[in-house]
């Protein structure tokens, strides 16, 4: 499939457009193609898109003041991603994003998004359940982190998303675990 299929077929779970308003929406869209270890959006950076993962995988991150990585997102195929606070907000990025492997992605600015939310509900509705979605998914990750240890964590992120084992370093992993590398191999080799 291409990416607008790809965009159409994920949209189509939530709701149905018809072709010329998904023509419409889809017109919105930049294709942008980007490489293993580019950067998307630097800390400190205006932050005026959001992103649709089209094939590849992202990862959003901080780097607090002792140069320790945190991982809040791994973004893959048909994932939305971006500084949304930087984005929502018309702040300077707080995280970074950047490409764990070439990535191809449609960008859609807030601006494009805003004007075609007023325009056709659906699409409105389309980001509402979106950003619902979003906001569960980080609910159960904080009570993941709360509640289990290390290893009930690693393996509930595999079982989640399995696919992550083959696309994601060990070291990227044990930064979303909020671990050392070391520690992580520590539970499957003791």
């Amino acid at each position: 499939m291409d990416a607008k299929e790809i965009l159409k077929a994920h949209i189509a779970k939530t709701v149905i457009l018809t072709d010329d308003q998904f023509d419409y929406f889809f017109s919105h869209f930049k294709s942008q193609s980007f490489h293993k270890g580019q950067v998307i959006i630097s800390k400190g950076d205006h932050v005026e898109h959001e992103y649709f993962v089209v094939s590849g995988c992202l990862k959003s991150f901080f780097i607090n003041d002792e140069q320790k990585m945190f991982i809040l997102q791994f973004a893959m195929s048909t994932w939305w991603t971006t500084d949304f606070n930087a984005l929502y907000n018309q702040t300077k990025a707080t995280i970074n994003l950047d490409c764990i492997t070439d990535a191809q992605v449609l960008s859609l600015s807030n601006a494009d998004r805003e004007k075609v939310c007023k325009e056709l509900h659906s699409v409105e509705h389309f980001f509402r359940w979106r950003t619902n979605k979003g906001f569960l998914a980080t609910q159960k990750r904080l009570l993941s982190v709360m509640n289990n240890n290390v290893k009930e964590r690693y393996e509930e992120l595999l079982k989640q998303y399995p696919e992550l084992y083959n696309i994601v370093p060990k070291n990227l992993i044990a930064a979303y675990l909020g671990v050392s590398r070391e520690t992580l191999s520590r539970l499957y080799h003791p």
